[in-house]
């Protein structure tokens, strides 16, 4: 299937929600599917996080392999504290610990997109028992540079369509890829073919996309199963800049962790 969800529609339903790391408040965002779970389930799963000033989540891994946009605010990440500003791009394979991850002084907002519903509940390293629940992983954590956006008149009279390698080529061969695309107004170009790997996302990052006729604007998704074909990508008046992230064959077949 092809899933769909505006920015700003998502944005509509953002609610106070409470960490389960700390306990404190701070604001959740659903796009597709449930904001954790702990079984399988048909169609993806993303969530946006805010985090409130100066908030740290503790180290942790999921069961399912994910990327994450670090998309508004700032922080760092990891034990060296590598620093995070929008927009900065996470991959991470299932059952990989990843964090602490800490908020600036004006907060820190996260997008975690998962390609199907699984066993995304977060297992803490700093609670008793979480290594019972680690499983083989190729444990890959990349981060990219800092990804660069356009101001609107360069972005909309780009004259060519580029894409841009966000992570190095890695030696695990199961396809996962991510791609910053950069188009002028109306432009056209073909994502991949989903059916080479696990399927992928589309996220606007700058200006618009369109898509059966709507014009889907920032923090906008498309999410393409590998069922599908290869999605028509379309800029809006105004230009596009998009994250495309290919997941990898392996997403659909390590096991989970029913409850």
């Amino acid at each position: 299937m092809i899933y769909t969800m505006q920015g700003s529609a998502a944005l509509g339903r953002r609610t106070v929600i409470e960490s389960p790391g700390t306990g404190l408040p701070h604001w959740g965002t659903v796009y597709f599917g449930p904001r954790s779970s702990t079984s399988v389930a048909p169609g993806p799963q993303t969530t946006m996080t805010e985090m409130a000033a100066n908030e740290t989540i503790v180290p942790h891994f999921h069961g399912i392999t994910q990327f994450q946009i670090f998309a508004a605010g700032s922080g760092t990440i990891g034990k060296n504290a590598a620093p995070l500003q929008p927009l900065t791009l996470q991959y991470k394979d299932h059952h990989t610990a990843y964090g602490p991850v800490v908020a600036g002084a004006q907060g820190l907002t996260f997008f975690a997109l998962r390609i199907k519903t699984g066993n995304s509940a977060p297992v803490y390293l700093d609670r008793p028992g979480y290594r019972d629940q680690l499983q083989p992983s190729p444990r890959r954590n990349l981060i990219s540079a800092p990804l660069g956006l356009s101001i609107e008149p360069v972005l909309q009279h780009r004259n060519t369509v580029t894409w841009e390698p966000i992570f190095v080529q890695n030696p695990v061969a199961d396809c996962m890829d991510a791609h910053m695309v950069r188009m002028g107004a109306g432009q056209t170009t073909l994502c991949p073919d989903p059916s080479a790997a696990g399927g992928y996302y589309v996220f606007v990052a700058n200006g618009s996309m369109v898509h059966d006729g709507a014009e889907f604007g920032l923090w906008s998704m498309i999410v393409v199963e590998r069922n599908e074909a290869a999605l028509p990508l379309v800029a809006g008046p105004k230009g596009l800049e998009a994250l495309v992230m290919v997941y990898p064959r392996e997403a659909d077949d390590y096991p989970l962790n029913e409850v």
